[in-house]
């Protein structure tokens, strides 16, 4: 389930006088700006305009105080509520002096049937940060990106490791050759737009990128690309590259609207996903209540309160509804994370035979040459092979060519898109599959294969393109071959020669990789023994299944 609302968490050294005293302002700014009338903020609940009602409660004690505005605005009956809520917390001990500030925006739908809207950066957060000196763990949280020098790449890398650090950081580097100051006024501060509160946002000056990509060698940037790098980065461990994204200088230029929603995509996830700080979850439940009417008969006092009594109900059953399609969601996140954990179990288990098995080959073959005295061949390091892979989904997709036995009929721009999502390993293991689809069909066509895709991989005919049978899946599950969207999704096309409808339903595919909700996969089609191909389908993100 995808996050629809936004979140914003900060701290700050200010104290809670302060920063209650600035987050009024800026709220009576935004309120302004919007041709509310922010005139009575007091506790209670005030109408701010015909259709928006601006609820304040705050309490002070021996465990902390805090402070929250809460605004609902329903601008029809149709459109839903959009729910606005800003909190400043502070007092308790364990927080060293800090003051937290969170704001959350979420829309709640007019109908049960409806699909929240997604929520984007507010105003108010960016006047809160323009406004307060807010702090994660040890970096700053602005909104306009930093620039970093050569010196400051050895603080960088600390901010980077920080195990309080709870925001990801999201670093842009410079193109060869462009004006630096240019380059992040004009493409990189939109692109950030919509990272505001969700993001430590910096620049990569040409001069600090190789010291920085030399401290960080397994996950560098650069080139005029951008990196997401989310927290607990472990800067000496290879398969941790994977977990933090890449963007391309391709994909920032080809479209900048959409790299903007892809960068911040990742950020508005992890702030819905990330828990609260203990300051923030110990504060009450928020009780709405309404203001005394002072003027008039005891019956007219009767019927106001009724009437905003209702309203409370109303508000109170959407909140317990979205809670109940966010619990739903998170376990459906859970069967999914489960059933993720034993493909992945499975898909070790398999791999760690196969490496018993290399390693048994070649202990046997050193001890052959050994025992005929060839000891420079047993034990003389192997030259590494030439790098064949493609550097990109691009350039994978133009190097078809290369595997007679494969035909591409999906759709290239789907495609091309993984390289704005992709991880280290997505390219390798998708074109290590295409290599195997290929010499498959060949297989197939010459009809020494013995069977399908998946029992050629379990096999010794494989030969030089191995590829794990873990990653293989021949047949989708039947509730999914049975509803008739998702099946429609996997009818791809193919000749119109393979199928007179010119379209295929292409439930095998290959797992290409996983780490986050993108999870590509290929679908392909067997054709071997008819044509002497295999169909691709579809190379791109997951499909939807009963579980998304």
């Amino acid at each position: 389930m995808e996050p629809r609302g936004y979140r914003m968490v900060v701290s700050t050294e200010a104290d809670y006088v302060d920063t209650c005293a600035i987050a009024e302002r800026q709220l009576i700014t935004w309120l302004h700006d919007k041709d509310y009338d922010p005139s009575g903020l007091d506790e209670g609940r005030t109408e701010v305009a015909p259709h928006a009602v601006l609820d304040r409660d705050s309490e002070s004690g021996r465990n902390g105080a805090y402070s929250r505005w809460r605004m609902r605005e329903t601008a029809t009956a149709d459109s839903g509520t959009w729910q606005s809520t800003l909190v400043v917390r502070a007092g308790l001990e364990e927080d060293e002096g800090r003051t937290w500030v969170q704001v959350d925006i979420e829309h709640q739908p007019a109908h049960d049937n409806e699909f929240p809207t997604r929520a984007n950066t507010p105003k108010i957060a960016r006047l809160l940060l323009d406004s307060l000196e807010a702090r994660d763990g040890q970096a700053d949280v602005t909104t306009a990106p930093a620039f970093i020098e050569a010196d400051d790449v050895n603080d960088l890398i600390e901010e980077l490791c920080d195990a309080e650090r709870r925001l990801p950081v999201v670093i842009a580097t410079v193109p060869h050759a462009r004006n630096p100051d240019d380059w992040s006024r004009s493409v990189v501060e939109p692109l950030f737009r919509n990272l505001h509160g969700l993001a430590v946002l910096y620049v990569l000056a040409p001069d600090a990128v190789g010291k920085f990509n030399a401290a960080l060698e397994y996950h560098p940037v650069f080139g005029g690309g951008i990196r997401t790098y989310v927290p607990g980065l472990d800067p000496a461990w290879k398969p941790d590259a994977q977990r933090h994204p890449v963007m391309s200088r391709r994909t920032v230029e080809s479209s900048a609207r959409r790299a903007s929603s892809v960068l911040a995509a990742l950020p508005q996830r992890l702030s819905a996903r990330h828990s609260l700080p203990a300051a923030l979850l110990s504060v009450p439940r928020h009780r709405a209540r309404p203001r005394p009417n002072l003027d008039g008969t005891d019956i007219v006092q009767l019927r106001s309160d009724k009437a905003t009594l209702t309203t409370l109900l109303d508000e109170a059953e959407r909140a317990e509804a979205m809670r109940v399609d966010e619990i739903n969601g998170l376990y459906t996140e859970l069967m999914q994370a489960e059933q993720t954990s034993d493909e992945l179990r499975g898909e070790n288990e398999e791999l760690y035979d196969k490496f018993q098995e290399s390693q048994r080959l070649i202990a046997y073959l050193r001890e052959r040459l050994h025992t005929i005295g060839e000891f420079t061949a047993a034990y003389a390091p192997v030259d590494n092979p030439p790098i064949v892979c493609p550097t990109s989904f691009a350039e994978l997709l133009d190097r078809l060519t290369e595997l007679p036995h494969l035909s591409f009929t999906g759709n290239r721009k789907i495609t091309q898109g993984l390289d704005s999502q992709s991880v280290d390993n997505w390219l390798s293991v998708a074109w290590d599959g295409l290599l195997a689809l290929d010499r498959f069909a060949e297989a197939s066509a010459d009809e020494t294969a013995g069977g399908d895709f998946l029992s050629w991989c379990k096999s010794d005919e494989s030969g030089a393109f191995p590829f794990p049978a873990a990653k293989v899946a021949m047949r989708e599950s039947d509730t999914v071959a049975k509803n008739g969207k998702l099946r429609t999704e996997r009818m791809l096309p193919v000749p119109r020669s393979v199928d007179p409808s010119g379209k295929a339903f292409m439930q095998a595919h290959l797992k290409i990789g996983r780490g986050n909700t993108v999870a590509p996969r290929l679908h392909f089609f067997e054709d071997g023994p008819r044509s002497g191909k295999v169909y691709v389908g579809y190379l791109g993100p997951h499909l939807r299944n009963t579980l998304t």
